[in-house]
């Protein structure tokens, strides 16, 4: 018996290193896509980029093709979104320590490809739907800088005339920040059955987080769209950690993209805005054309805790958000394109820069001077607008209104 042990043994060493081999991790940098052509004069013609091998992985499918084509109009209008973005979050983050924001306030400084990528992959008739952390995604899908940050603030000028907060923003294709965790992801799947129950080319993209992807009701609602092959995009935005736990921690399969059971699923790299983008165009064209649903998993990295009420530095060291944001970060990633490609000059993006600082600033200022909802704002939106009752019952049961 020895030596078939033995030869068995020197078998399973030597094919061992070939085995490692074949399997090729994701990788997260911002900035290894790679210039196939040369950047024309134009800035709305397009040139080909090629996106880094392991930009993606897939599951049950074909991974999307790692070939994109931009224009240097689109990458200096993503990088004006993201900085904005960015500073958007940085304002609030500044507005909570002032104590003009009160309550939960869920920042996204870190994650911006991801919204940003998406909303140049899709158009108006597309759904999104997220979680709390969600501000990037009311502006991108129609809101204002102004009335979210007045949102937050709890102003008469917010997108929810300051009743709302984060969790209640909308917008005609946003349909909110949700407060109940993982809850937005049956939702999702309703309004992607009502597209394609109304035989509309569009789809919807529900977004969660790692924390919320062990709840039922993700599961549950996988099989109705599998069931009737939805248009549904399962979209899983991964930063590694939930509220002071990592994903390691609260999940024994953390490869989320594979988790639809029979439902095809992508990873991608969510810090390369090229690569979010090239993943949103897939995962449209997938479900429009009929193929039923498919999860995406976004592996992306968030700067600051779960909320302003969480130093983030508990359950990770300083040291790793840190070699993050030095050399993982989506917006240095695409300035570094930018500037390699010579799409724009170093001045050209400080002017971007510059005016983002003086959009924000003013929204803030703007927000500020918004009054806080008077008593009659209470009686608004309990019903839709023509849809009232005569009267309706206030706090106590001699408190009445009389719609007019």
């Amino acid at each position: 018996m020895l030596p078939t042990l033995r030869a068995t043994s020197l078998r399973a060493v030597r094919s061992a290193p070939r085995a490692r081999a074949l399997v090729r991790g994701l990788q997260t940098d911002a900035d290894k896509s790679e210039l196939t052509g040369h950047v024309p004069d134009k800035h709305d013609e397009p040139f080909s980029i090629r996106l880094h091998d392991d930009s993606f992985q897939s599951y049950k499918c074909d991974a999307p093709s790692t070939e994109i084509s931009v224009t240097k109009g689109e990458l200096l209008h993503m990088y004006d979104q993201m900085t904005t973005m960015r500073r958007m979050e940085q304002a609030a983050d500044a507005l909570y320590k002032a104590k003009l924001i009160r309550g939960f306030c869920h920042l996204a400084i870190g994650q911006e490809a991801v919204s940003v990528g998406m909303e140049h992959a899709i158009t108006e008739s597309d759904r999104v739907i997220t979680s709390y952390r969600c501000h990037t995604f009311a502006v991108l899908r129609g809101g204002s800088i102004k009335g979210v940050l007045a949102e937050l603030m709890g102003r008469e000028a917010g997108m929810s005339r300051g009743k709302g907060g984060s969790m209640h923003i909308f917008t005609p294709s946003f349909f909110g920040g949700n407060g109940i965790v993982g809850a937005q992801v049956p939702l999702g799947a309703g309004i992607a059955f009502a597209q394609k129950y109304l035989k509309q080319p569009a789809c919807t993209f529900a977004l969660y987080g790692d924390g919320a992807s062990n709840q039922g009701q993700v599961f549950e609602a996988y099989n109705m769209a599998k069931l009737w092959n939805i248009p549904c995009v399962f979209v899983c935005e991964n930063n590694k950690y939930g509220m002071g736990t990592s994903a390691e921690r609260s999940s024994m399969n953390t490869q989320y993209y594979t988790r639809g059971d029979q439902i095809a699923g992508i990873q991608v790299n969510g810090m390369d805005i090229l690569a979010v983008k090239k993943a949103c165009e897939f995962a449209k064209e997938w479900t429009v054309s009929g193929k039923g649903p498919l999860v995406v998993e976004f592996v992306t990295y968030r700067y600051g805790g779960h909320s302003m009420s969480d130093p983030g530095t508990t359950y990770r060291t300083r040291d790793e958000v840190q070699q993050m944001r030095s050399t993982h970060d989506p917006i240095a990633g695409l300035k570094k394109y930018i500037l390699d490609w010579g799409v724009a000059d170093e001045s050209a993006l400080k002017a971007m820069d510059k005016k983002a600082k003086e959009e924000i600033a003013q929204a803030v200022e703007e927000a500020k001077q918004s009054p806080m909802p008077g008593l009659h704002e209470f009686w608004t939106d309990i019903y839709y607008a023509g849809s009232e009752p005569k009267r309706m019952r206030g706090r106590v049961k001699d408190e009445f209104h009389d719609y007019n």
